[in-house]
């Protein structure tokens, strides 16, 4: 799910290719969704490209290359979801493990999974990546069984991860984040951070002076500086869901 302003841009980058082979300058895209400055564009165009629809080719000035487009945007999204109660491997925030071989069974794994004791039923809120709307994060979409050993006290929900931002921290496109919910967070946390009420990402928080840094766990990937008001912590990384 994209935002109207990232859903028009990706529309917009997509036709110009198409039309002349070249894409548009942040000008011609500022004007075109009516921003009033170059920066909404940059901002917009780092959420296309760390969520898989767009890339920049390096060595060349203007050059943005479509690799997802809306059409097949809206393919996804109605695209069937995992079947609930799969039997997941788990892992520890920020740690990857190599999974055991599989055991060989006669009980079908995802009923066992799913009726084992120490279990609460979570709801999953959606996906969440740098550019992700905060509408996709509201509304429940889903409900996922997860160990109560991994959440301790408070609220929490899960979030689907969409992109490889953060895959030096061990969190992996297609896992499942679970996520406590807080407005506040530590220098270091994992968080999901909404970035000017519009957009969530989940991103390690630094801070710099006065400033929020939103750091991604993956060089490809550039660091995001805001002022404090930009940005509102929307809970905290606890531990992680993932199918192989």
């Amino acid at each position: 799910m994209l935002t109207k302003k990232q859903h028009e841009l990706l529309v917009f980058i997509n036709d110009r290719i198409k039309d002349t082979g070249v894409s548009p300058s942040f000008d011609e895209m500022k004007d075109a969704l009516d921003l009033r400055s170059k920066s909404g564009i940059h901002r917009l165009i780092t959420a296309l490209e760390e969520r898989g629809f767009i890339r920049r080719l390096p060595h060349r000035a203007r050059a943005l290359e479509v690799l997802r487009t809306p059409a097949e945007t809206t393919a996804e999204s109605k695209a069937p979801r995992p079947p609930r109660g799969f039997r997941p491997s788990l892992v520890e925030a920020g740690r990857r493990e190599t999974p055991p071989p599989p055991k060989q069974t006669t009980a079908p794994a995802p009923a066992a999974f799913a009726g084992s004791s120490g279990l609460a039923d979570l709801p999953v809120l959606g996906r969440i990546a740098a550019g992700t709307p905060i509408e996709a994060i509201q509304h429940e979409v889903d409900r996922f069984p997860a160990p109560e050993a991994l959440l301790g006290k408070g609220e929490h929900y899960i979030l689907e991860v969409q992109g490889e931002s953060m895959i030096n921290a061990g969190i992996h496109d297609g896992d499942y984040a679970i996520i406590k919910r807080c407005a506040n967070a530590d220098a270091g946390d994992i968080v999901v951070a909404l970035v000017d009420d519009e957009e969530a990402t989940l991103k390690k928080l630094r801070k710099k002076g006065a400033s929020i840094a939103l750091e991604a766990a993956n060089p490809a990937f550039e660091t995001r500086i805001y002022g404090p008001d930009r940005v509102s912590v929307q809970g905290k990384l606890v531990g992680l869901i993932r199918r192989y």
